[in-house]
């Protein structure tokens, strides 16, 4: 039998000696950062351009994480390697021969994996942040403000719980192409076009990313988005929900089938 201690350290040797992993986070950090602040940038410069009802409800906080929506992108590819690369190489087999507690394995690879997007993602929000006010200038604000420092922390956190997400939708599809050509898209497409649909917004609210970014939000309706039934914390507990669901199938599959 396996000991937690060991299979720990398995998990973080796969997954900081596979190249690919490393750069989907340094990916992760460097686009959100860096569109974060060319936003910034472009919305300081046409500030006095902008309608009564645009400066009522400009968020400079929210505008400085504008790069997450591309920045996510690549945690969701972080989070699909870490699990789906242990199928396309046929790796599992030899993982789950020397850890047979399939619980064990599985949520040792998620407690690692998850520990490092949470590192990258609350650098990635604070970075993010502090560029993004920079450029802003006197449009901006600062972390002592009320609900800042929850919506920095919050950043790191909904990256955070976009990984996990990935990690248990691969586990249950056991392959890194059909996740990725699942997860993609609708991170990226669906969401974004449903949730400005009249009607479907209604649902597309409680998709994952639209409850979870709820948290990097100060000012309630910015960037023209709709106000949410739900405050930023219930929006982070909806994705939770989300992530719980998907882990718990995950497991489940992975507890069923052979690998």
């Amino acid at each position: 039998m396996a000991s937690v201690p060991a299979v720990l350290r398995s998990e973080w040797t796969k997954i900081r000696t596979v190249s690919s992993t490393t750069w989907t986070l340094v990916s992760a950090l460097v686009v959100t950062v860096a569109l974060g602040g060319a936003l910034s940038a472009v919305v300081s410069s046409q500030f006095g351009t902008l309608s009564d009802m645009d400066r009522a409800t400009f968020d400079p906080t929210y505008t400085s994480f504008s790069g997450m929506v591309l920045g996510q992108l690549a945690m969701v590819v972080f989070g699909v390697l870490v699990v789906g690369s242990e199928y396309s190489s046929g790796m599992i087999r030899g993982s789950l021969a020397a850890v047979p507690q399939r619980a064990t394995f599985l949520f040792s690879k998620i407690l690692v994996a998850g520990v490092l997007a949470l590192v990258v993602g609350l650098i990635t929000g604070f970075l993010a942040f502090f560029l993004g006010q920079a450029l802003l200038g006197d449009h901006g604000t600062n972390i002592g403000e009320p609900n800042v420092l929850r919506a920095v922390i919050g950043s790191g956190l909904y990256m955070t719980l976009i990984a996990l997400f990935s990690m248990g939708v691969t586990a249950m599809l056991r392959s890194s192409i059909l996740s990725l050509g699942i997860l993609m898209p609708f991170f990226f497409l669906v969401s974004q076009i449903l949730a400005a649909v009249p009607g479907a917004k209604d649902v597309a609210r409680y998709f994952p990313d639209q409850a979870g970014r709820q948290i990097t939000q100060v000012v309630s309706g910015a960037l023209n988005s709709t106000p949410a039934p739900y405050g930023p914390w219930e929006g982070l507990g909806i994705m939770a929900l989300w992530v719980v669901a998907a882990l718990g199938g995950g497991y489940a599959v992975l507890k069923k089938r052979d690998a």
